[in-house]
């Protein structure tokens, strides 16, 4: 099991867009994922950096230029999805990734006080 760390520029994105009120709260993670082919795209156009921007973890021990290096998607390359959010964190606290739960259980709570405004 990777030992992930949190990814500061993710989160720090996650927020903005957030606050921003740049998150889609209806799909779920399953339809709103983005394929493969989307992810190579936007990658081809944005870098590993841009990508990167799109998940709470980081794989220190994967390579830089590399996907197996993010973990935890949170949003679709233009807005966070909730239902990811909520996965993320399902996720993480499954397999004791206990700093990646709490921060994906921070952006959720903020994102349900945006929804609440």
């Amino acid at each position: 099991m990777p030992a992930y760390q949190v990814n500061k520029d993710g989160v720090a994105k996650a927020r903005e867009l957030i606050d921003a009120g740049r998150y889609d709260d209806t799909t779920e993670w399953s339809d709103a994922a983005p394929s493969a082919d989307e992810e190579n795209a936007f990658i081809e156009r944005y870098g590993y950096d841009g990508y990167g921007a799109w998940h709470l973890a980081i794989d220190p021990e994967a390579g830089e230029e590399t996907k197996a290096r993010y973990a935890f998607p949170y949003g679709d390359f233009t807005k966070v999805n909730r239902a990811a959010l909520i996965h993320a964190k399902q996720r993480a606290a499954q397999n004791d990734h206990d700093k990646i739960e709490k921060a994906a259980d921070e952006l959720l709570q903020r994102l349900d006080a945006k929804r609440d405004v």
